[in-house]
């Protein structure tokens, strides 16, 4: 028999043992997510993407994201937009699953990182503060407490979240190479411009 302690979901596939913090690991990609309730680690790294870490504290069931909004020249500031219906998406896909995997909507709580100004080219604004602007907003209109954040300036982050206990650890950057995470984000950002969001979001 399967119980939640034992499920999870997996999108992203990139599942290893990490032997500086000895726990098995998820690495998480742009457009990726995923949600456990065993005693593993998450990691990701950002640039303007960011991710939510969402924890239900009581039942130690967590999962992280990894996304950012479609840059659309097409949109303006409808909040109807496709943009936001993909960050709304994101979102939600991330919580029915915790849901489903025995989460309390009331414990829920989150981390959020990422939103750096580290990618140029982009039509709408500065796609960094879209994406963290969104996040907060999304959660704060979810009544979601967000308990810790690191958003926004100007350099790439490495997170590492362990949803068991909700400690995450952040890196800044700031000396690396970002060559690798400027076009991971860039590739990412193109496939959301031909992306179209199929149907309605499922809200609760």
């Amino acid at each position: 028999m399967t119980t939640h302690a034992d499920y999870e979901e997996i999108i992203s596939p990139n599942i290893y043992y990490d032997r500086s913090f000895e726990i098995e690991a998820a690495k998480i990609m742009p457009g990726e997510y995923y949600v456990t309730a065993r005693d593993m680690m998450m990691v990701t790294v950002l640039g303007s993407c960011v991710a939510a870490c969402i924890r239900d504290p009581v039942g130690g069931i967590g999962g992280m994201n990894h996304f950012m909004l479609p840059d659309d020249k097409r949109e303006g500031g409808d909040l109807l937009s496709s943009s936001t219906r993909y960050g709304t998406y994101a979102m939600e896909k991330m919580i029915n699953e915790l849901l489903k995997m025995g989460a309390k909507r009331g414990n829920l709580e989150a981390k959020v990182f990422g939103g750096g100004k580290v990618l140029r080219g982009f039509t709408v604004g500065n796609v960094g503060e879209r994406n963290a602007e969104f996040v907060l907003n999304y959660l704060r209109t979810e009544n979601i407490a967000v308990v810790a954040q690191d958003m926004l300036d100007i350099y790439p982050r490495k997170v590492y979240f362990f949803p068991r206990t909700g400690k995450v650890l952040v890196k800044s950057l700031r000396n690396a190479h970002n060559d690798t995470i400027i076009e991971r984000e860039q590739v990412y950002s193109s496939r959301l411009r031909v992306a179209d969001v199929q149907g309605d979001v499922e809200l609760f």
